[in-house]
């Protein structure tokens, strides 16, 4: 099954922040050094152009094979923008069961999942954010989940406290109807092929209030079972230099 790229419609993110002003080791973070998105692969071309005027430089991709397949890169491929995949699940399917699919206070568990299983994608996702030559967006679908962890990942890198990091992810649930919106026509179809109905999802993200509480337990997991909660990422490649450039580039 595939879609033709020309016929899903073009918008503006709706899940889009710079993580600049988030407290960090010694400072604040700098704006124009990362970002945060929803799909960045169906932007409409003027929001594409924005963005490279406004200083982007890298695009981490955090998107499944089968997600990119659908949509390709977008209007950011006629962009002087370098492109990375670094997919953080095989499949949308890697999610679980359909119920834990939709209900977001449960997804915690996915999460340490992602953090630890996925480290070296986290890890080279962090080495393009240190080393691109102006502001990295990261994005999957959504921009909660997939971007919710490299968002903390960094955060996490940069030493900043845990609730900066919580308060930063439940900012998406105020984006949440929107992004429904703005997710059906890609998602819609490829989870139907994994047996599950996005309209469901949709109704969750409307009738439960968001909750911070999967951030929570990824931190919390990550304080109490390790001496230093980076281990995962150092195991997978992080270094202190990786640690040191990221932190003197981003601090404002």
């Amino acid at each position: 099954m595939s879609i033709d790229v020309l016929d899903l419609p073009l918008s503006a993110p709706v899940n889009l922040r710079d993580l600049g002003g988030i407290p960090m080791a010694g400072g604040t973070v700098r704006t124009g050094f990362a970002i945060r998105t929803d799909d960045l692969a169906t932007v409409d071309p003027a929001t594409a152009a924005d963005l490279v005027d406004g200083g982007l430089a890298a695009v981490i991709d955090l998107r499944s094979h089968q997600e990119t397949a659908f949509t390709g890169r977008g209007a950011l491929a006629e962009q002087p923008v370098t492109y990375h995949h670094l997919p953080f699940m095989a499949s949308v399917g890697d999610a679980g069961s359909s119920a834990e699919a939709f209900d977001q206070a449960s997804f915690g568990q996915m999460y340490i999942r992602m953090y630890e299983q996925a480290a070296p994608r986290i890890v080279a996702s962090l080495a393009v954010i240190a080393t691109a030559p102006g502001a990295t967006a990261f994005h999957c679908a959504a921009g909660q989940d997939r971007t919710g962890v490299l968002a903390a990942s960094l955060l996490l890198a940069l030493g900043a406290p845990h609730e900066a990091i919580v308060a930063d992810y439940a900012r998406t649930g105020e984006n949440s109807p929107r992004i429904m919106q703005r997710l059906a026509p890609v998602m819609g179809p490829i989870m139907a092929q994994h047996g599950y109905d996005l309209t469901d999802a949709a109704k969750a993200a409307t009738r439960a209030e968001f909750s911070p509480e999967p951030m929570r337990q990824l931190l919390a997991h990550l304080e109490n079972g390790y001496a230093d909660p980076l281990v995962p990422l150092r195991e997978a490649g992080l270094t202190d230099g990786l640690v040191a450039t990221l932190r003197e580039r981003a601090r404002a």
